[in-house]
């Protein structure tokens, strides 16, 4: 590492909230704004499986992008002060980090953790993005469901919270009792008046540490099979990405749908020589977003990328998944398919108060 670059201390953004909350999108158009601004930016990514499709979508972007696999960041410190280490060589002025969308006590064994290491970062106030829509699913449902616990849980550890997509939900009530602003990573609505706010406000960063139960946040994240699929594929004829995540998201939701199984958050990416696609959706039967190349021309050779999170045992989505890719007209190689339930967490280090500087 240079000299420069080991001195320059990094401003470190979490950006948490539920799966398909919006976290990476908004992350992309914060970048792109910092680079207007002069400021160089890079994100890390984290999972409990591997190979995501979040990690290529940025890197697609011109984005810096590590990751963090194998755990939640609250389960792998270590890791995360790894990889921000080795991102520090690219001497970022803003480091985002995206913890996984059913994670919670991030604060605690997170933000607190690093800002003890307040002479190597700075750390920011840890917003949490939450999808109008799924939050007036959830907040009806309330803490007792699993999903409920985890949603209630990252509401009441942010800092500050943001409701996203206001291009789709301008009319969004509020949350009750929960101060939000409002955004939109689509339109750029409220995305430069955030980043001020998490880089020069006033909002203390951690100043929220729950009492979690860590057996019931166990269960609640057993609750959920996350699946990882990735291969190579060439079909008989020349097919555009379109054509080729399309069918495949389709048949996915309407199987899901079929077993009454359901979708949490299903993404899908293809990168061809033509260009890439990435669609995305949060429930069954909803229309997915697309970002890329939808005009891209055919091509006989792709590779595609799949990452679901949904309420069904591992066994279930396993074979979902098989059945789909099996329907899928051509030559399929260099397939890898990971498909689980989250292990317990265990935190490498938690703060009991937050750190005072």
């Amino acid at each position: 590492m240079s000299a420069a670059a080991k001195d320059r201390r990094p401003t470190i953004v979490l950006v948490g909230g539920f799966l398909g909350a919006g976290k990476t999108t908004l992350i992309l158009e914060a970048a792109r704004i910092l680079e207007q601004r002069g400021l160089r930016s890079a994100v890390i990514l984290n999972d409990q499986g591997e190979e995501l499709v979040d990690t290529q979508l940025a890197r697609q972007h011109g984005l810096r992008a590590g990751e963090v696999t194998g755990g939640c960041f609250c389960c792998r410190l270590s890791s995360l002060t790894a990889v921000i280490d080795k991102m520090r060589e690219f001497a970022p002025d803003v480091l985002f980090a995206e913890p996984v969308g059913s994670c919670t006590d991030i604060s605690a064994t997170v933000l607190n953790p690093l800002r003890e290491e307040f002479e190597r970062y700075r750390v920011a106030p840890f917003s949490v993005l939450v999808d109008p829509a799924r939050a007036a699913e959830l907040l009806e449902e309330g803490p007792e469901t699993d999903l409920g616990f985890l949603f209630h849980n990252q509401l009441a550890e942010a800092d500050l919270v943001c409701l996203t997509k206001s291009d789709l939900y301008p009319d969004a009530p509020e949350i009750p009792g929960v101060v939000c602003a409002r955004l939109s990573a689509k339109t750029g609505e409220g995305v430069a008046r955030w980043l001020d706010e998490v880089l020069l406000g006033s909002l203390p960063a951690g100043g929220k540490i729950l009492e979690i139960d860590y057996t019931r946040y166990a269960e609640a994240e057993a609750a959920l099979a996350w699946l990882n699929l990735s291969f190579q594929y060439e079909p008989h004829e020349g097919a555009s990405p379109a054509l080729v995540i399309g069918p495949l998201l389709d048949g996915l939701d309407r199987a899901m749908t079929a077993a009454s199984i359901p979708i949490v958050h299903l993404k899908a990416m293809d990168s061809s020589p033509e260009g890439w696609l990435k669609a995305a959706l949060c429930a069954n039967g909803a229309e997915p977003r697309l970002e890329g190349s939808l005009d891209a021309s055919p091509s006989t050779r792709h590779q595609v990328l799949v990452n679901l999170r949904a309420q069904c045992s591992p066994d279930a989505a396993r074979r979902i998944a098989e059945e789909e890719l099996g329907k899928m007209a051509g030559t399929k190689s260099e397939i890898r398919l990971d498909c689980f339930s989250p292990s317990p967490p265990k935190p490498e280090r938690r703060a009991a108060t937050p750190f005072a500087i």
